[in-house]
């Protein structure tokens, strides 16, 4: 659709990640994002320590997106446990940190999938952060 932003159009493309079925219960759960968070797949990293990477995603969304990946393996956020509090807390932080790192301070939005219908394609958790445009609105 089109978006009018300070007297300039601009078309933005809608989120086109399709949801995916959860892993069968016994089944393999390791992904792209444990084996790039593991290093077996070399990505380079905007930002890494020892308990998250960020990268950039390879079919943005818009000007900045960037994906905040734990390296505990969470398959999604409705599985988080309570002990995973402070890691969850930092992944926010982390988020904050790279977004204005890439000078988003104008503005950014941070989105977590979960499940199939919230368009989770990806069963390892992870934050986008979106930025560096006049975001739309709905995501729906």
């Amino acid at each position: 659709f089109l978006h009018t932003h300070k007297g300039k159009q601009a078309k933005l493309s809608i989120m086109s990640e399709v949801g995916q079925d959860p892993p069968a219960p016994g089944a393999d759960t390791d992904t792209i994002f444990g084996k790039i968070t593991r290093g077996e797949i070399p990505v380079p990293f905007v930002y890494e320590d020892d308990r998250a990477v960020v990268i950039r995603d390879i079919a943005p969304q818009a000007k900045v997106h960037l994906l905040v990946i734990p390296r505990k393996p969470i398959q999604q956020i409705s599985k988080a446990e309570d002990e995973d509090e402070s890691l969850l807390g930092h992944l926010l932080l982390v988020a904050r940190k790279v977004a204005l790192q890439e000078g988003l301070q104008e503005g950014f939005r941070l989105i977590i999938n979960n499940g199939k219908e919230g368009c989770q394609s990806v069963y390892h958790l992870h934050i986008h952060v979106l930025g560096g445009q006049q975001l739309g609105w709905s995501p729906a």
